[in-house]
């Protein structure tokens, strides 16, 4: 937000929209474009042009030089748009003198011309599109709610802030906003139209479009009342006429482009669209706009634009493009963004990586769906280097269209994510590689208006052929290298150029194969059963004991009045070397990293009980799929918190030991967490503390409850939380991590198995202090 914008330069005086340049006269279903100036101000007595769409048009240009004759709409590449591009060519001064060339060889010059059609300019000679139009600026809110201190984040000023920056850098010619200083071929001006019906119903159902519509003629009152029943949308009486606008400029975005009538473009458009399902909007969006402006391509021109990529950077999921082009073989749907085990907007499980395409289109969508926010530029190239560019290069489109959201910019406070304008620059500089350069950027989200503009000027400038700045030397983080590397192994079923394949099914249609995670817990029950003659803890529950079976070992002592030490643990490492040349692991360069063993060791020593419970990544009877989805890991995730109430229900509350202390490794400490949240009374009274390592999982809080109204006080005192150096939590906006997450101390390693080793003086020291003490002090273990 920028406060020095005086009201004359937000405004926007209609000499600076969109005018049209590239007209194109009506297709059948469309209505024909007029000359009636549109000159309305929000909060005045504002025309009825936006309220009934079908009357409105675009008005002439007069903020350009550049003078342009309607054209004929094709419907596919002919000497027609050879013609046109070479007109634009001559603008640009593109052809030169003969050089001083023998006449002689001009002449046969002149003869062999005569034999072949004109020729085609280079496509360096044209120019890069803009698409903008100030009217898109008036979807705005009627009711904004009084307690809230900012503007929305869809904020009509997002357009405007781009397009001032375009001016302002000299990509634009326009008389209020230009400084003076252009570059030599500032953007081609793009006309904005109304989308018509029939094109909106390529993607959303008539009764959508409808009501719509009828937006138009309802009264404030009314349309504030019905804002309550969508999700994330507001309205007003020129919403519809904006959203016209806006899916009508992507069309004509992408019509210029696959028509060769520029090299690339870009659309400054709203409201955003790739949230708008077939049947409702949502997120801010009305329409569908890249999905609407792709099946018209397709439509349009069959031989040159039959198979297009969509690019989806913004922040959140697109599942409207999803939803589109779900069945389709010819559009390649690739999203990359903030998924948060489905509990990121949009929310469910239809973002995650398992989710690529049905029927025809299987293997044609693609999810990166990262699991938290906090992402990088790093995260992102590794994304395009590793998934999106190998997998484009193989498809091979006509046609690359990037849903451009904003939001994953730092500074973005809804993304939550750091992508800086030089990696948007070089994901663009990366995609236009493909499509012969036919490349179209349509504005989706971003809130921060200063990081949106700066991204989208950044954008811009690749586009026009500026390299993009250098990015410093980063790291990715070790979620987005597992995401990454996640969605590679999963797609590599459809895309031949991804790997490591996934030979799970190979495996097992041979036969004679044993999971390795069995082989390993066979090993570790044997060692346990001959060092310490721990024996297996019966469970009489059916489906736990299936899920469970040989996972739950206890020393025969563990009924005794001594202390009891239960440990909740998720399986050792398996660290090694892969071959350098077949990539594959081989046994004398692999080993078992597990630390946990000589915990095991020092409580036996010291005359202590031991509960161990390895908690599989893959449970028998409760996985659907392979053990990565969201389903999967909820439901191993409930019943590993039914095993650990079973547990203590039934072997640990009715035992005689004095002093019972709990040890969580993994994700496994969950299960902990959640005993502490539904046993409060019995767990504080016989626990004297809780020692826990968290690498990579996400931290669970403890709430106060109604009957224990101190439960996280408690939590804090007797606990002793280690966490990964690299943990987000330690980067959540610089705060104090909460006090709900116990007492957590900040590991120097980063992996379970070395954060095992290196603390387990500390966990000794802690668990030896509180053997016997009836009153426990403070505890001394500080952040």
């Amino acid at each position: 937000m920028d406060p020095s914008d005086d009201d004359l330069q937000m405004i926007d005086a209609p000499e600076s929209s969109s005018r049209g340049l590239l007209r194109a006269p009506e297709r059948r279903g469309r209505p024909p474009n007029g000359n009636m100036l549109f000159t309305g101000l929000p909060g005045s007595n504002m025309p009825n042009r936006l309220q009934d769409p079908q009357r409105y048009a675009t008005p002439t240009n007069s903020d350009s030089d550049i003078s342009n004759q309607p054209r004929r709409r094709m419907r596919e590449p002919s000497r027609e748009s050879s013609i046109l591009a070479n007109s634009v060519a001559n603008h640009l001064s593109i052809e030169g003198p003969h050089n001083g060339l023998d006449d002689k060889v001009i002449d046969l010059m002149d003869d062999s011309a005569d034999e072949h059609e004109p020729p085609k300019p280079f496509m360096s000679s044209l120019p890069t599109g803009l698409c903008y139009d100030v009217r898109m600026r008036y979807h705005c809110e009627l009711d904004p709610p009084k307690q809230r201190l900012d503007y929305h984040p869809e904020d009509p000023r997002r357009i405007f802030k781009i397009y001032k920056e375009l001016c302002l850098a000299g990509l634009v010619e326009d008389p209020i906003l230009s400084t003076g200083t252009l570059i030599p071929n500032p953007l081609y001006r793009i006309p904005v139209r109304d989308v018509t019906e029939s094109e909106v119903c390529l993607v959303h159902d008539k009764k959508h479009f409808d009501f719509m519509k009828s937006t138009a003629g309802m009264n404030p009152d009314t349309l504030v009342y019905l804002e309550k029943d969508f999700d994330s949308i507001y309205l007003n009486t020129v919403t519809f006429g904006c959203a016209l606008l806006s899916a009508g400029g992507a069309i004509e975005t992408c019509r210029a482009v696959a028509a060769r009538m520029v090299k690339n473009a870009i659309a400054v458009i709203r409201p955003p669209g790739h949230h708008a399902e077939c049947n409702r909007p949502m997120g801010f969006c009305i329409f569908d706009n890249v999905s609407i402006a792709a099946k018209v391509c397709q439509l349009d021109y069959p031989e040159t634009c039959r198979k297009i990529l969509i690019l989806d950077w913004d922040v959140h999921h697109g599942n409207g493009i999803q939803q589109a082009f779900y069945q389709n073989p010819n559009v390649l749907y690739i999203s990359i963004h903030v998924h948060e085990d489905g509990n990121f907007y949009p929310s469910g499980p239809y973002g995650d990586h398992e989710h690529c395409g049905a029927g025809a289109g299987h293997g044609k969508n693609i999810n990166i769906p990262w699991p938290t926010k906090g992402m990088g530029d790093a995260d992102y190239m590794l994304a395009f280097q590793h998934i999106v560019m190998p997998v484009a290069y193989e498809f091979d489109p006509d046609l690359v269209i990037i849903a451009a959201g904003f939001d994953a910019a730092d500074g973005d406070q809804l993304g939550g994510c750091f992508v800086t304008p030089a990696c948007y620059a070089q994901m663009t500089h990366m995609l236009m590689g493909l499509a012969q350069g036919k490349l179209v950027v349509c504005l989706e989200g971003g809130y921060n208006l200063t990081s949106i503009s700066k991204s989208a000027l950044a954008v811009t400038r690749t586009l026009i052929g500026e390299l993009p700045d250098r990015l410093p030397l980063v790291k990715p983080t070790d979620t987005g290298v597992e995401t990454v590397e996640m969605v590679a192994l999963y797609q590599s079923r459809f895309w031949p150029c991804l790997y490591p394949k996934d030979m799970t099914e190979d495996i097992f249609d041979k036969g004679g194969a044993d999971p390795m995670h069995e082989v390993i817990r066979y090993y570790q029950v044997s060692r346990l059963r001959e060092k310490h003659s721990m024996l297996p803890v019966m469970i009489y529950r059916d489906q736990l004991a299936r899920s469970f079976q040989n996972q739950v070992m206890a020393t025969a002592n563990f009924e005794e009045d001594i202390p009891l030490v239960v440990i909740f643990h998720d399986p050792p490492e398996i660290m090694g070397t892969p071959n350098p040349v077949s990539k594959e692991m081989e046994l004398h360069n692999t080993w078992l990293a597990d630390g946990l063993k000589h915990y095991v060791d020092w409580a036996v020593k010291q005359g202590y009980a031991v509960i161990d419970v390895n908690i599989p990544k893959h449970l028998p009877g409760v996985d659907i799929t392979n053990g990565h989805s969201e389903d999967d890991r909820l439901a191993r995730t409930a019943a590993t918190s039914e095993l650990a109430v079973y547990l203590w229900e039934n072997y640990i509350d009715c035992n005689d030991s004095p002093d019972i202390f709990f040890i969580g490794v993994g994700a496994a400490y969950q299960a902990v967490i959640n005993l502490l949240s539904t046993r409060e009374q019995e767990f504080m009274k016989r626990v004297r503390g809780l020692v826990n390592f968290v690498a990579k999982s996400h931290l669970v809080p403890v709430s106060d409850s109604g009957q224990v109204y101190w439960l996280s006080k408690w939590y804090k005192m007797h606990s002793l939380n280690f966490v990964s150096n690299n943990h987000l939590v330690w980067d959540i906006d610089r705060k104090k991590p909460s006090k709900r997450f116990g007492n957590l101390v900040r590991s120097p390693a980063s992996k379970l198995n070395d954060m095992l080793g290196q603390h387990q003086d500390q966990v000794q020291d802690f668990i030896s202090a509180r053997v016997g003490i009836k009153e426990l002090p403070q505890s001394t273990h500080d952040e």
